[in-house]
């Protein structure tokens, strides 16, 4: 799934540091990367739900503020990520909550679904206002030694590469079985909302 907003993912890949040969300096993060899947951030709610008219629009809502915090010390990462929702009703009337699902989904590799969580979030309309808030938070677990590229990978990755050398001017990370190891090794943790066939299906025409 394409991500639109990713927050938390590695720092200071690929950087070139020719201080004794030409090599790579990885500080590649374990943690998962935090992010919203395209079409995903947004629902829309219809009064009457069988229509589709703007007029019939009741409810808008977006995922907004998604912030991870990743804890990789142990055997076992946990990869939390706090987020705010933020929608719109169309008339300003009573007081009213609305809950709207959520997802969280662990993907290794780019397509490997590995685990998925539902969740609900509810969102609080004041009386009298047409903007209403919530708050809620989605967790992963990811095995650090599944994280973790392979020793040797390690090292053709950051080996030093001096003027002359055969493979001096190769991008190690251009490499199919370094690409491959390091895709195996990279997570995501997927937030968006759970929408029906229906409302993908709006999102993505809108």
């Amino acid at each position: 799934m394409a991500a639109v907003a990713t927050t938390a993912g590695c720092g200071r890949d690929n950087e070139l540091d020719i201080s004794a040969g030409v090599g790579i300096t990885a500080t590649r993060s374990k943690c998962p990367a935090v992010a919203i899947p395209l079409h995903t951030g947004d629902i829309t709610l219809f009064d009457p739900a069988t229509s589709r008219d703007a007029s019939a629009i009741d409810v808008v809502a977006t995922i907004t503020k998604l912030t991870p915090q990743c804890n990789d010390t142990g055997e076992k990462i946990y990869q939390l990520a706090d987020f705010d929702v933020v929608a719109t009703r169309r008339d300003a009337g009573p007081a009213r909550t609305v809950t709207l699902p959520y997802f969280a989904t662990v993907v290794q590799g780019g397509t490997a679904v590995v685990a998925k969580r539902l969740g609900q979030v509810s969102v609080t309309f004041a009386e009298g206002q047409v903007r209403g808030t919530g708050h809620a938070q989605a967790s992963a677990y990811v095995d650090a030694a599944a994280a973790t590229l392979p020793a040797d990978i390690q090292d053709r990755i950051t080996r030093k590469r001096k003027a002359g050398d055969a493979d001096a001017a190769v991008d190690p990370l251009s490499l199919p079985e370094v690409k491959a190891a390091v895709q195996r090794a990279s997570f995501e943790l997927l937030v968006g909302f759970q929408l029906t066939q229906d409302q993908l299906e709006y999102n993505v025409r809108r």
